[in-house]
């Protein structure tokens, strides 16, 4: 058994019994932690699925360490279940609530405590793992498009490597406001179900440059797609990274096209951000996005769920690729 908590954002010392996802020596496996209570203005969630996302898998090769406040060895940025307590002065959600949350980490374990200003209401239409793989990527990508690009109707939305999470709910987000979407998929068999969630057209990755201007860029995939993505932007137009597994680093840019074309680029992250700024995100998720997915309008593609115990397989079989939606976690 370890010292280590489960809470999302502080370290607690109590009874060991909880079981969480626990990083040890770049493999995950499932062991005993601290059992969590919740602190003032903060709520217990009995866990019932956990999204995995991109910087999970950075974390388990000790690329992306957890931000301070956040248990070190557990990972997991999204959660959803049910409160089974409250701390003092937390009155937003009552015991037996349905609720979800992006998190600092801690998500994949049994028992999370999570400030109620960055929980937010599982609306009735989803199940727990449609629910579990929700808050993380609906946050970022309205996040991305709206707070910062500034996404408007009409406007014309390019977003690369939107067969997964954030891409296909960019794609959905994109569709909903009004925008005209195109995206770039690598794998042929995924286009036309992104073309379905609301795509005009889900393009291979090389020559998307020629069917543009585009007014705004989500870049899910990195370096590799810059000079293209300037070529191109329309003029004004915006690039927002939130993604850079296909590289970081670029030899060479020309920044002379960049004041041309009198654009932005900018780069975003949710994960490190304080609690005010988490809880902004939140509201804002809450308003726009939520009463979407009680209608149907937007979805959160599961492409495959795995039970706690076979937590080590559900990470292999995310970073093999070749899927479309979400790998999820069920908790119980």
């Amino acid at each position: 058994m370890t010292a280590s908590a489960t809470r999302c954002d502080a370290p607690l010392t109590t009874i060991p019994a909880v079981r969480a996802a626990t990083i040890r020596d770049g493999e995950v496996l499932v062991d005993d932690h601290a059992d969590p209570e919740p602190g003032s203005g903060e709520i217990l969630v009995r866990v019932r699925a956990a999204g995995l996302n991109g910087a999970d898998m950075l974390q388990r090769r000790g690329r992306y360490p957890a931000p301070p406040g956040s248990p070190p060895d557990i990972p997991g940025l999204e959660l959803a279940g049910e409160v089974i307590a409250r701390g003092p002065g937390a009155e937003r959600f009552a015991e037996g609530d349905r609720v979800m949350a992006v998190v600092g980490g801690g998500g994949q374990a049994e028992l999370c405590v999570v400030h109620e200003r960055g929980v937010m209401p599982v609306p009735e239409a989803l199940d727990w793992p449609h629910a579990g793989g929700t808050p993380e990527v609906f946050a970022t990508a309205d996040d991305a498009l709206f707070s910062q690009a500034g996404l408007e109707p009409g406007e014309r939305l390019l977003v690369h490597g939107a067969a997964g999470g954030v891409g296909t709910a960019a794609v959905q987000l994109g569709r909903a406001a009004g925008a005209r979407v195109t995206a770039t998929v690598r794998r042929e068999e995924a286009r036309a179900e992104v073309e379905r969630l609301g795509a005009q057209a889900a393009l291979d990755p090389e020559g998307f440059e020629e069917h543009g201007p585009f007014d705004v860029v989500l870049e899910l995939v990195g370096a590799p797609n810059f000079p293209a993505n300037l070529k191109a932007l329309e003029t004004g137009g915006r690039i927002v990274v939130i993604g850079v597994g296909g590289g970081s680093k670029l030899e060479e840019f020309n920044l002379l096209g960049l004041l041309g074309k009198r654009a932005r680029i900018m780069g975003s992250t949710l994960r490190a951000r304080p609690l005010e700024e988490k809880a902004l995100v939140t509201r804002r998720v809450e308003r726009r996005v939520l009463s979407l997915l009680q209608s149907g309008s937007v979805e959160v593609p599961v492409a495959e769920t795995f039970p706690l115990d076979r937590v080590g397989e559900a990470y292999d079989h995310f970073e093999a690729g070749g899927k479309l939606g979400k790998v999820v976690l069920e908790l119980g």
